[in-house]
């Protein structure tokens, strides 16, 4: 089952299994009672939350969690990432009011996308991650067995043609496509549904 939280300016996605669940994205520093609201408004728990993953480090998608990782949610770091965590930091160094602490990576656990489908079978969630960076070098979409696909800041496909020559967008979709999604969830545009 996936739950959109709406309270900023990024979606938000929890994914719950039947053994654990993962959050995925957060919006920008400084939302987190926000957050609290919009998980008592779809009877989340806190302590739902097993693992937070975060479709790419741009501050609109991590603002949160460092603050998740100190109330006890581990953090899910795909390989091709691990370089990236701390993209933002002096983005949010510059908004002192904001007391945002950095990542804690040590403490993550790192994965290859070809490990996924078989790390989130122990959260009672049937899918898997796959690389799709035509958006950053770090971005990554979840695509679950059910037809949900969760594509973070992945060009809207109804755009494609604008992108004419972007070869890796096209083939990002391509490799979405794939999958015969259902509906396909973004970051920062409404969702699309297929037939």
């Amino acid at each position: 089952m996936v739950t959109k939280l709406k309270y900023g300016n990024t979606n938000t996605y929890f994914v719950r299994g039947t053994k654990g669940g993962l959050l995925i994205d957060t919006d920008y520093a400084g939302t987190l009672q926000d957050l609290f609201k919009a998980l008592k408004k779809s009877v989340i728990s806190i302590t739902n939350i097993t693992y937070i993953l975060a479709t790419h480090y741009h501050p609109d998608h991590i603002g949160l969690v460092s603050e998740l990782q100190k109330m006890g949610i581990k953090l899910l770091l795909i390989d091709t990432q691990c370089d990236y965590v701390h993209f933002a930091d002096d983005i949010f160094n510059r908004e002192n009011h904001l007391q945002y602490e950095p990542i804690d990576e040590k403490n993550a656990t790192i994965i290859d996308c070809c490990e996924s489908r078989s790390f989130l079978v122990d959260l009672g969630i049937a899918g898997e991650i796959v690389k799709t960076a035509s958006h950053s070098k770090d971005s990554i979409s979840i695509i679950l067995d059910n037809g949900v696909c969760i594509v973070g800041d992945l060009e809207p496909m109804e755009y494609l043609d604008a992108y004419d020559e972007n070869i890796s967008l096209k083939n990002d979709w391509k490799l979405i496509m794939s999958y015969n999604p259902k509906v396909i969830y973004y970051a920062h545009a409404n969702e699309k549904y297929f037939a």
